[in-house]
């Protein structure tokens, strides 16, 4: 997508040589229609394997899964990071550490939302080291859905996460790569 790149240019903050701050497109304020561009770029790459439920994690996924969720006429369920007091005893969850955010948290997903009958597609905003995501595959795993996809907004090349979850077979599909953040420069992999 190459408006996604040019917004990606001309709105990010490369905090380091690790860190890319897209606060103004993703992480804080969310643009309507390059969200709705980018759900139907999802979903055109998974339209034919009988998606049934989207899912991410609460709460930079949610703009972008809801597009996607939207154009594939299918449900939005995303995983908590926080046990709230109505919440069921028997909830899904698993525990993860978040890069950006230096804590370890809790993400929870409702028996009553993800059924063994399930295919789902997870979708992110950006994929740096994996762990939410992997929690996310483990929760998945555990409820008996299939997996049978990830759509990843920014995927930072130069960490493990997504090349993990590729290893392990899952099917990843990312409109964005960035290749380095060296010297304040966003560099695109190809």
């Amino acid at each position: 997508m190459d408006t996604l790149k040019q917004r990606i240019v001309e709105q990010g903050v490369v905090v380091s040589d690790q860190v890319l701050k897209l606060d103004a497109l993703l992480n804080h304020q969310v643009d309507p229609g390059l969200t709705m561009e980018m759900g139907k770029q999802f979903a055109e790459r998974f339209r034919d394997d009988g998606v049934t439920r989207v899912v991410t994690v609460e709460s930079s996924g949610i703009a972008v899964a809801f597009a996607t969720a939207y154009e594939l006429g299918v449900p939005l369920v995303f995983a908590r990071r926080k046990k709230t007091l109505l919440a069921e005893p028997d909830m899904l969850c698993e525990r993860v550490p978040s890069f950006t955010k230096g804590i370890v948290t809790d993400i929870l997903i409702s028996r009553e939302f993800i059924s063994p009958e399930d295919r789902i597609l997870f979708i992110d905003d950006i994929i740096a080291n994996g762990d939410a995501a992997r929690g996310l595959v483990k929760i998945i795993e555990r409820s008996g859905a299939e997996l049978i996809g990830a759509g990843i907004v920014v995927e930072k090349c130069f960490q493990p996460g997504a090349n993990a979850l590729r290893e392990q077979g899952l099917r990843l599909e990312s409109l964005v790569k960035i290749a380095s953040l060296e010297d304040g420069k966003i560099i695109f992999a190809e």
